[in-house]
Order: structure tokens, then C-alpha cells, then sequence
């Protein structure tokens, strides 16, 4: 959205994802330049590379729209967080009359982009 003192962020909320499962994901380009990070979500199959993905490329979006000067290769993912979001409960029917609880668990990924030469200073 918009440019803090930390770099460029961007969040998404209430993802139908766990957090346990994105949060290696998240591991992998945490730290790593812009090109590259894109690179490896870009190669792998699961469900929480593609929606880690769309929020560190709108992250870059935010940051070259607002800064005409910068580069994609000027970037790096200096921050990126996987939340807790809240739980959907459901109840699943299960045989002989009882019934199991079904939970579903959300999540918010939030990612800041900072200029590399930038991170030194």
C-alpha cells in the first residue's frame, strides 16, 4: 500500500491456508532478492507458494509504482510473516449418530520490500 520506514509492504487476509504449511514456504525466500524469490515460488507446486507469491509480487507492485527510480533487481524481500487467522469451526457428521469438529484454519501473510542498497545504510 503505501511506504513506511521499513520498505514497501502488502498483506493478505484470511487466507483458507494453515499456517503451518505456508510458514516453510515463507522460510524459503525470506532474506533473498526480488528476481529470486519469484524464481523459486515460482517453481513449486504447493498451494501456499502461490499465495505467498502474490502478496510479495504486490509488494514489488507497491514499491515500483511508488519509487520510478527502482528496479526489480534492486529488491529484496526483507520481511514476510504468516499469521494465525481465526479458525471456521464445521461440524462433520461422522456414523451412529456422532459428530466430529472440523476446523479450518485461516491465515494473513503480510511482506515488506526494501531496496538493497538501502538495508546497509
Amino acid at each position: 500500500m503505501a511506504q513506511t520506514k521499513t520498505g514497501y509492504r502488502a498483506t493478505a487476509k484470511w487466507l483458507l491456508a494453515s499456517p503451518s504449511k505456508v510458514r516453510p514456504v515463507a522460510d524459503l525466500v525470506r532474506k533473498r532478492p526480488y528476481p529470486e524469490a519469484m524464481a523459486i515460488l515460482d517453481n513449486m507446486p504447493n498451494k501456499g507458494a502461490r499465495l505467498v507469491k502474490k502478496v510479495v509480487a504486490s509488494a514489488a507492485a507497491n514499491a515500483l509504482d511508488r519509487n520510478r527510480k527502482l528496479d526489480e533487481d534492486m529488491l529484496y524481500v526483507r520481511e514476510i510473516r504468516i499469521d494465525e487467522g481465526p479458525r471456521m469451526r464445521r461440524v462433520w457428521f461422522r456414523a451412529r449418530g456422532r459428530a466430529d469438529m472440523l476446523v479450518k484454519r485461516l491465515c494473513h501473510i503480510s511482506c515488506v520490500i526494501d531496496e538493497i542498497g538501502k538495508a546497509e545504510a
